[in-house]
């Protein structure tokens, strides 16, 4: 397990009330200084505050980069994507989500000569809107991270290649298989992506997506000393 105790925090796709509930239950718990923060990605679209997440985590982890580290997510790959070329990026991205996060930007509807000019105009807004050092950060996030014998991803990781040998794809869009292994050489991998009903530490993978922007609540694992244990913040009742 990792070097020091850790907290993996799930998917939030836009969930900024559940973020905030999470950030103020954590530090209830007692999660101080000595504890290491990793949330996993996908911090953006579906969800009606994306804009209010990336200001609170671009925030932490600027006030706190030894202690806090944000991943890479798909969600924050098909932004990105969309960034640098509209023409191409722009269908996949808004059709998942892009266009709850451009609300939470103020960023509506764009009267344009041209379809090519109306998502190029969209970019430009979102950009601006963003700004400079968060989009800087946003390129900047990591695919992976580890501590000891935890590895903290995206989404998933091959069991059959070392760490330093993933393709980024698998790390940003892998789903793991109901059969797949756990890894020979011992190393746990924590990660989002794929929704759970609840969360798991099992067969060398720790699942944290619960599903936050669809009623299942927001997921961290805090681990620690061989134990991995579970928080969720915010799970409806209707839920099951």
């Amino acid at each position: 397990m990792p070097d020091r105790q850790t907290c993996v925090i799930g998917d939030i796709h836009g969930r900024a009330d559940l973020l905030a509930q999470m950030l103020e239950a954590l530090a209830d718990d007692g999660l101080d200084q000595a504890t290491d923060w990793v949330f996993v990605g996908d911090y953006i679209d579906r969800g009606p505050q994306s804009a209010q997440v990336l200001e609170i985590l671009h925030e932490l982890q600027t006030r706190q980069p030894d202690r806090i580290t944000c991943l890479l997510g798909n969600h924050e790959r098909m932004m990105l994507d969309f960034l640098d070329d509209p023409m191409r990026n722009a269908d996949l991205w808004l059709r998942n989500g892009g266009l709850e996060t451009l609300a939470s930007f103020s960023i509506g509807r764009v009267h344009a000569a041209s379809e090519k000019a109306r998502k190029q105009a969209l970019a430009e807004a979102l950009r601006a809107a963003l700004t400079p050092p968060v989009e800087a950060w946003l390129r900047a996030l990591p695919v992976i991270w580890r501590s000891g014998s935890l590895a903290v991803v995206h989404a998933n990781a091959d069991p059959l290649r070392g760490l330093d040998e993933q393709q980024e794809r698998t790390l940003l869009w892998g789903r793991p298989r109901p059969e797949q292994p756990p890894r020979a050489d011992g190393i746990w991998v924590a990660h989002g992506h794929t929704i759970v009903p609840a969360p798991t530490a099992q067969y060398g993978r720790i699942a944290v997506d619960t599903g936050a922007v669809a009623g299942g609540g927001l997921t961290a694992a805090v681990c620690a000393a061989g134990k991995v244990r579970f928080m969720t913040i915010g799970k409806e009742t209707n839920q099951g």
